[in-house]
Parts: structure tokens; sequence; C-alpha cells
């Protein structure tokens, strides 16, 4: 107890300096969003080297197992930690559940930004276990949230008035982006597309300069190279390939779609499934996961499908020959698969990762066609699979300026601009026709949820005061 009193006294004492240093609410926000930068991006780092111990802990060791047993440890391994993040979702921090975007699209619009720390510490800890046991999920929509939690703490240190903890709420988005994907400048597009939807200066100014020091953290830390590294910069060689990227883009929209319905049907079926306990739920799904990779494994040889997808994904970016067109749409398909029973089962983690798997070995598979129709070079295969990336990227996610952004930063060329920008778009304009509800206000959507984010201005009543009630428990998108 005397501890705690301790801890009270410090901080109180902390906030009364504070107060005396910086009256003036605009420099503490300045201040805050300066120590949020940093902050957030140390978080991501910890996070992102959290899974990767994890990943060689858990399902790395699962893949590796002699014998036959390895299919059995690969296919119980994602099941066991699906288990334990179903149990710490229902039993202690239920906020915690999904990729973590959709969660902070609702604390902004409706609870000035407010995510406790119990949902951030389950954020980080949950996505651990169940990344890290083989979960076909992401770290990038986790690292938003956790990084949102963050720069919200810092905004409930600082005392700032709700209109600038809802400021700090972008802050923590761009961020965690930037961090995640080493890609500050599509972190600042992306916060503006998804979550922001105007030009608040304050708020765009704070959003920049968080994302320049996240990503300033991150590359001291885990280096500065891309995210991919591509053995070279590709280009639109041969003006012929032009009509496969619009064909790419055509597939990317149709995967898009395909992703985002079986998502909110199967996880509609889990909402529906009272038979067995909600707690059990992602253990059904990392089972299923499992059993996707154990199919990948024994057929190609290679993962990818639980757990890390990058080093597969590599391959395709490379063209290496290890990875055959029936490899690729293979690949392609059980990912969507896995990704589809992960989420929708209740598990915690995102869907970027996948959808850019699926998209690279979707365009790889789409290269192949190139280079036996028109006999081009090889490279083709790797080209095609970098603009597949960002095309299933704009379909599912629906940003286009980031999906483009996104794949220059991450692969550190810029050579592919014409077929990026027709690929994307086309997936962007199919996929928006068929299906006009992006996946993240779908996901809302289906726990009662409707949000109008753009419409809606920063200094609207609703923003300020609104009941914490709005975010039901039972949210997972």
């Amino acid at each position: 107890m005397k501890y705690w009193v301790g801890i009270a006294g410090l901080y109180s004492r902390f906030i009364a300096w504070l107060m005396r240093r910086m009256p003036n609410e605009r420099q503490r926000l300045l201040a805050f969003t300066i120590l949020a930068g940093g902050l957030c991006g140390l978080a991501a780092v910890a996070f992102h080297l959290g899974v990767g111990w994890a990943e060689a802990l858990m399902i790395h060791r699962a893949n590796a197992a002699s014998g036959r047993s390895w299919i059995w440890w690969t296919i119980l391994t994602p099941a066991l930690g699906g288990l334990a993040a179903g149990i710490g979702l229902t039993y202690f921090a239920p906020g915690a559940a999904g990729s973590g975007i959709p969660q902070v699209k609702v604390a902004f619009a409706t609870r000035s930004g407010y995510i406790s720390l119990r949902d951030t510490a389950g954020k980080f800890i949950l996505c651990v276990i169940q990344i890290g046991s083989g979960g076909s999920l992401g770290v990038e929509g986790p690292t938003v949230q956790i990084c949102a939690g963050v720069s919200n703490l810092l905004a409930r240190v600082a005392r700032l008035s709700p209109k600038n903890s809802r400021r700090m709420a972008s802050v923590g988005m761009a961020a965690g982006i930037a961090a995640a994907f080493n890609a500050p400048i599509a972190a600042v597009t992306f916060t503006l597309e998804e979550l922001i939807g105007n030009l608040d200066q304050t708020m765009l100014s704070g959003v920049i300069v968080a994302a320049a020091l996240a990503a300033v953290v991150e590359n001291k830390v885990l280096g500065s190279n891309p995210i991919f590294h591509v053995p070279r910069h590709y280009e639109l060689a041969n003006s012929s390939s032009l009509v496969w990227y619009a064909l790419l883009g055509l597939l990317a929209a149709i995967v898009s779609v395909a992703f985002t319905d079986s998502l909110l049907w199967l996880r509609a079926w889990f909402k529906r499934l009272t038979s067995v306990p909600k707690w059990v739920h992602p253990a059904i799904g990392g089972a299923a996961t499992g059993g996707f990779a154990a199919v990948a494994i024994a057929l190609f040889h290679v993962n990818g499908i639980a757990g890390d997808p990058y080093q597969t994904l590599t391959m395709a970016l490379t063209g290496a020959t290890g990875l055959t067109v029936v490899a690729m749409a293979t690949l392609c398909v059980l990912k969507l698969a896995a990704t589809v029973t992960s989420y929708s089962s209740g598990g915690a983690g995102g869907i970027f990762a996948p959808a850019l798997f699926m998209g690279g070995t979707l365009g790889g598979a789409v290269g192949y066609i190139d280079v036996a129709v028109f006999h081009h070079s090889a490279d083709s295969i790797g080209a095609f699979a970098v603009v597949g990336m960002g095309a299933v990227f704009a379909g599912i996610v629906r940003a286009p300026m980031t999906s483009v952004l996104i794949i220059f930063e991450m692969t550190g060329g810029y050579g592919l601009v014409l077929p990026l920008m027709i690929a994307n778009m086309s997936a962007f304009a199919l996929a928006r026709h068929w299906r006009r509800t992006p996946v993240y206000d779908a996901l809302l959507e289906q726990d009662g949820i409707s949000l109008h984010l753009k419409a809606r201005p920063l200094d609207s009543p609703r923003t300020a005061k609104a009941p914490a009630t709005e975010l039901s428990t039972d949210l997972s998108g």
C-alpha cells in the first residue's frame, strides 16, 4: 500500500511541475507529441522483437520437429496459442481482440481517443502469443493500437483536453504505421485516409512529427533497410506487360472481395456458435490455420501461412525458382483461408501482412503468365509480385494513396509507378463497386457500431463526451 501511495505522490508532484513549466496546453501538446513519437517507436520495436522471439520459440520449432511429428506440432501449436489468446481476450482484455485499426477508429470517433492501459498491454501480450504460435495474422494493426494506447496514456498524463487527446490518437496511429512498415510517408497518408479524413493543421503536423520520430527510432534499433530485400529496382521494361497489370488489378479486386466476404461470413458464424465457449473459438481457428500451413509445407516446402509470412513473400518478390506458378496461386488461396479462420474466430492480430502476402503471390502467378506468353525476362515475376502487394492492399484496406506509397517505401524502388497506379486503382475501384463498405467499417457494423468519421467535425460534442459503453466488449473487428 505504501508503494502505491508513494507512486501517487510522485505522479502528483510531476503534474504540478509540468503545469508550472508548461501552463499552455498547446505547449504540452507539442512536447508530448514529440515524446509520443519516440516512445511509440520503442513500443513498436519491443513488440516486433517479442513476436520474433515467440515465433522462434513456438511455430518455427514446430515446423522443424523431427520425422512426421512436425505435422501435428504445426497444427497443435497455433491451436494452443489461440486457446491462450482466447482465454486472455475473454477474461482479461476483450478490447484487445481483432486487428486494432477498428478499435482506434472507435476510440478516435467516440471517446476522445481513449484506449485503456489494460487493452494496450493485452494487445501486446496476446498478439505476441497468438502470432508467435503461428496465427495467420500481422503485427501492423496491433502496433497501431499499442501506439495509440501509448499516445493516449501520455495525453492523460499531460492533462490534455478531449479535443487534443483525440489528436493524440492520430499521432499514435501514424507512429504505429511508420514503425511497423518503416514507411513514415505512407503512415501520414494512411492516417489521413483511414482516420482523420480532413486536413486539420494541428493534427496533421503532429502526425508528421510522430511518424518521422517513430521511423527514426525503428531505424536506429532494427536498421534502415526496407522490409523486403528486393535484389534490384524493378521497372516497366515492356509496355505490352500493361495488359497483364490490368488483369492483375481485376484479380486483386476478386481476391479482396472474396477475402472480405468470407471474413465477415465466418465471423458471423462464430458469433452464432454459442454451443462452444467463446474462449475456445480462437483455438479452432488456430488448428485450421495449422492445417493449412501443414499443406503448404508438405506441397512446397515453404511456410508463410502460419507465422511470419515475409520470408516466403520475399521469395516471390525475387522471382525465386522454388516458387512455381502453381505454388504461388495455391499459397495465395491457403493464406486467404488461414487468415479468415485466424481472424474470424476471434483472435488478436492484423490483416496488413496477410494482404501483402496474398497480393505478392497473386502477382507472382500473373508474372509467370507474362513470361510464358510474351517471353519477357524472368524479372517480370518479381515485378508483378511487387505490384500485386499494393493492388490487394488497396482492394482490402481501401487506402489507394497509401497502397502506392507503402510499396515504394517497403521495397525501396520507384520504377513501377505506372503499373502500380493501374493495378491499384483498378483493384480499389472494382472492390469498392462490388462491396461499398470497407472492411474495417463492415467489421464495426457487424458489431452494431456505425462510424462516419470523415463527416464529423473535430469539435463535435459527440467526440468529447461519448459514453465508454459505445464500444462493446464484444468488438473484435
